[in-house]
């Protein structure tokens, strides 16, 4: 992306062992690097939106919409992850965003949010028939859609591994494996037997993590500042990350407006939004440089034509 952040600092990511082990396989479809010094201010930015955004205005500056994206790009994001579906339901606005994304040359990618209780190959199935729904239908320049599996909580390992094996047997590419930051599914992964960590070790590890703080939620962090090699160690899976999302948007009910939260602890100091864009944003960094981001969705992104 381009230098946007000009108070990022360098940031080094360094294994630190305490409370966790990490694990010592490396992701064919990763980032060979299991620690990384990586200067933020030419980190590369890839945005995700649902139907819940454009969020509300929240200050002076260029706004964007499910059909004009010309803003984030101008900011120098390079791609979007759109949610296609969540459940046995599709999201209305992924045509429109994908299309906009496309137009404005950037990366495209779509997500499906695996829900609990509901057949995990039948999801599969609608993902990936809907993403090629709106590959067609939007008539999408780009034949490369980065396909990311958006996990809840309460998920086991046996859905996991049914839906990421459906999606590599219809697309021929594993999925992106994004995973929110849950004492839940931190002990179904530190607890999967090889077969399943060796699986999901083939796909992309796309982390959550908006603060440093745990404040004595997780029982596996051993309290100490949570940073990204320290969520890989708790996880014992992956041995490092593709991407990351330090930003997020959170919904204040009582005072009906979005709030955003992001990681800012040193060396790794976000602003609040994102550029000089008027509303919040859920925003991630790709680990490695722009030409590696492209090579990255070279690789694992479904060739949908």
């Amino acid at each position: 992306m381009k230098p946007l952040f000009l108070f990022f600092r360098t940031l080094v990511v360094v294994a630190i062992l305490t409370g966790c082990t990490t694990s010592t396989s490396t992701s064919r479809s990763t980032s060979k690097r299991a620690s990384t010094i990586l200067r933020y201010e030419n980190a590369p930015h890839i945005l995700n939106v649902s139907s819940y955004d454009p969020k509300e205005k929240q200050r002076d500056g260029e706004a964007f919409s499910a059909d004009n994206l010309s803003a984030m790009r101008r900011n120098g994001a390079l791609g979007l992850i759109a949610r296609s579906s969540k459940g046995l339901v599709l999201d209305k606005k992924a045509p429109r965003f994908l299309a906009a994304a496309d137009r404005e040359g950037m990366l495209l990618g779509a997500y499906h949010f695996l829900l609990p209780k509901i057949d995990p190959v039948t999801q599969a199935n609608l993902f990936v028939q809907q993403v090629r729904q709106i590959a067609h239908t939007q008539r999408l320049r780009t034949s490369k859609i980065l396909m990311v599996g958006d996990f809840d909580a309460k998920t086991r390992c046996r859905d996991m591994v049914r839906f990421i094996l459906r999606i590599r047997h219809l697309t021929g590419r594993y999925p992106v494996v994004y995973l929110e930051n849950s004492d839940s599914l931190k002990s179904e992964l530190r607890h999967a037997d090889p077969k399943t960590r060796h699986l999901l070790r083939q796909c992309p590890y796309w982390m959550a993590l908006y603060s440093h703080v745990d404040s004595g939620k997780s029982r596996y962090s051993g309290h100490l500042p949570l940073t990204p090699q320290r969520l890989l160690a708790c996880y014992r899976v992956w041995d490092t990350w593709a991407l990351w999302q330090y930003g997020g948007v959170h919904w204040d009910a009582r005072r009906r407006r979005s709030v955003p939260y992001h990681y800012n602890h040193f060396p790794f100091h976000s602003p609040r939004y994102f550029g000089n864009l008027d509303r919040p944003t859920e925003r991630s960094v790709f680990n490695g440089s722009q030409a590696e981001l492209s090579a990255f969705w070279q690789e694992n992104a479904w060739t949908w034509k």
